[in-house]
Parts: C-alpha cells; structure tokens; sequence
C-alpha cells in the first residue's frame, strides 16, 4: 500500500512513522510546511523544497521578519500555492490513503483538494489539543466541521477526542488510541530508573502559554516550604514566563528550585534521566490529549500528578491509586494539597510505582502498539 503522510516535521511524527519501516508499505511524506528533510527517515520519499517560487531571493526573510503583514499579503509572489502543489503529488504518487497529522497543519490546507479526490481514504491523526480546545473557538471550529465529515479514518491520542470527533461530524471509523509518537522502548529507558528510596526531586513541566499553567504549580510549591525541605524541585522546559515568575517573587529562597529554561535544549535521554531519579512528577494545563510525558513520567517510576481536561489523563490514571488528578489547573491551593499528600504518604508511592510498573507501563510498549497501528493501516488496506 502506498501511503502519503502530510504533517511537520517533528519528532512525534518521526518517532511515529518510524513504525512503518520494513512494513512492506511504501511511505512517502508531504512536508506541509516545508521545514527540511527528517534526517531520521532516509527510507521515507520526503517531497521538501517545494514552497519558495525563488529559493535564492534574499529579500524574501528580511521581508517576512521585518514586515510580515506585507509579506502575508504578498505571499503568492514568492510561494507556490500548497493546493495545486499537494494535487500534483496526489497524481504523481497515485496513493492508496492519506494521512494527516494534526488538524490545522495538514488538513485543513488540503481539504478542497481531498473534497474533489473523494474516492481516496484520508486518515486523521488528532493530537492534543486539535479537538478539545480548538473546538471551541468559532474559526477554528468552522474547519473542523468541514473536515471531519470528509475524513474516512479517525486515530487519536485519547479516547476523549473519538466521541468528540463524533459530536463535530466524523462518520468513518476509528482506526485506534495510541500515544502520539508511536511506543515507547523500554530497553533504552529502563536503565534511568532509580529505586523509589533513592529519589529526592520533584519534577515540575515548565510550560506556560496558551494552555500550560506551570505557574500555578510554582504558586502551590510557594506555599509549602516546610514539607519541602528534603526535596529539590526541577523545573523543566520552562517558559521565560516561568522563569521570570520564578526569579521575581524569590522562589529561590522559599524552596530548592533549579530551573531548566525551554530555550536551553534537553535531549530526550536528558528529560527521560530526569524523570527516572524523580519522586513526583508534576504536569499542568487548561488543554491537551494525552501528554506523551506523562505516559513517560509514569513508564520512569516517577508518581505523576497531572490536569485532567476533559477526562483525558484520567484514561491512565485512577485518582489516588497510581497518580493524581488536578480537576481544577488553576486552583494552586488544591494543587498543594495534593502534593503534600503525596510527599507524607511513602506506601501511596510504593503501590502507585508498582501498579504503573506493571499494568500501565506495558500498554505502550513500543512493540505492542506498533504492532497495534500496522494492524490500523491493514484495516484501511482491506476496507
């Protein structure tokens, strides 16, 4: 089966289409934003470079960085259109599915184009905060409603996202649940893990942002200074308006906090390090699907307290059994209560530990689940 995969280039969609190599598919890739070639997929057909009419103008960043609204209005002097671009390749390549990665990014640029190929299967991989949040703003929400009742095949990252899919007009059928990036390999991971007595650091995600709310964690941790004493709190991934909240209000001198700014890169290896010396893990937001650092946090042993939006997290965590949920990511002071809980309590984290261990861990073991969406693309093979 020929499969054409339209995304951006990342590491989620690498680590993904990753699980078809040697699947006896032939994959190509439409880079949508035409972001250079994924050096991680040599054996991928990656149609790149095809967005710049003049690839050598260099009038063309001085004009975007300087006065982009000039050049947004005069983008079609110096872009190819990604409609009639994307059509060539359609006829070209002559796939058997579609599939795009992420709504906004690579669905709704070629849906008109998909709308006038209506024999051929389109797969829809939804992520994060494709449906749950977007929905709700009216523009956005329009291009879900056109999309989703063209979309033949649906793939999620929650079971949450699949009835909302159904909710804003998806008909098709939902092809499976799997973590955004494919499963994860434990044989490089497991080496990180420490023994429960040995760790002392709780592990803050720093984001802020449109949906992060980190802020509200460091707000909580402000509170309690005495039950911390013995623990150092990391903070990473930090937002400049995490570190700025950290730095202005001296959080440095109520607790232990080392923080690791977002725009010093960590290795994977580096957060996977950190997550398997950490007692607690600690992730916040107002939106998302199913963080693959949670999925992480709890695969490296750490005891995870994560929001819950729209019930989301709560497909891997039972409330007080092997994590904990935030109901509210703006409530610092509930947030806090649930921390000490935590810290005073060394049986909820031994028994927390082994349930993740042995039942949750396994679930995305990277064997399984590619085992699982090779299973997804042969449905699409035999329909």
């Amino acid at each position: 089966m020929k499969i054409l995969m339209v995304s951006m280039n990342s590491i989620h969609f690498v680590r993904w289409t990753e699980q078809l190599k040697d699947s006896g598919h032939e994959v190509f890739w439409f880079d949508i934003l035409d972001g250079g070639r994924a050096e991680g997929l040599p054996w991928v057909h990656q149609i790149t470079g095809w967005k710049q009419k003049y690839p050598s103008f260099k009038g063309r960043y001085f004009l975007k960085k300087r006065v982009p609204f000039l050049y947004k209005k005069l983008s079609f002097l110096f872009e190819n259109n990604t409609e009639k671009v994307f059509e060539k390749v359609l006829q070209d390549i002559k796939p058997d599915v579609v599939h795009s990665v992420v709504m906004y990014i690579s669905c709704t640029p070629i849906l008109n184009v998909m709308q006038k190929h209506s024999h051929l299967p389109w797969i829809y991989s939804s992520w994060g905060s494709d449906l749950y949040y977007f929905k709700n703003i009216p523009s956005y929400k329009e291009d879900i409603l056109r999309v989703l009742p063209r979309v033949n095949y649906l793939i999620t990252d929650c079971k949450r996202d699949i009835s909302i899919a159904r909710e804003l007009g998806f008909k098709g059928q939902v092809l499976g649940t799997f973590p955004g990036g494919g499963g994860f390999d434990y044989n490089e991971t497991d080496a990180y893990i420490k023994p429960i007595t040995e760790r002392t650091t709780i592990l803050v995600k720093g984001y802020q942002g449109r949906s992060g709310r980190a802020i509200e964690v460091i707000k909580a941790l402000e509170l309690i200074k005495i039950e911390l004493e013995l623990y150092q709190i990391i903070v990473f991934g930090a937002d400049k308006e995490v570190e700025n909240y950290i730095t202005e209000h001296g959080i440095s001198q109520k607790v232990a906090v080392k923080v690791l700014p977002r725009s010093n890169f960590l290795t994977h290896a580096a957060i996977l390090k950190l997550m398997g010396e950490a007692l607690v893990y600690i992730g916040n937001s107002n939106s998302d699907g199913m963080p693959n650092t949670l999925l992480e946090a709890i695969a490296q042993g750490a005891f995870p307290i994560q929001s819950n939006p729209g019930g989301a997290s709560s497909e891997v965590i039972k409330h007080g059994e092997n994590g904990f949920l935030i109901e509210d990511c703006n409530d610092s002071e509930a947030i806090k209560e649930l921390i000490v809980k935590v810290v005073s309590n060394s049986g909820l984290i031994e028994k927390a530990f082994i349930k993740n261990q042995n039942n949750i861990k396994p679930r995305f073991e990277i064997t399984r689940i590619k085992t699982q969406v090779l299973n997804a693309y042969n449905e699409v093979l035999k329909s």
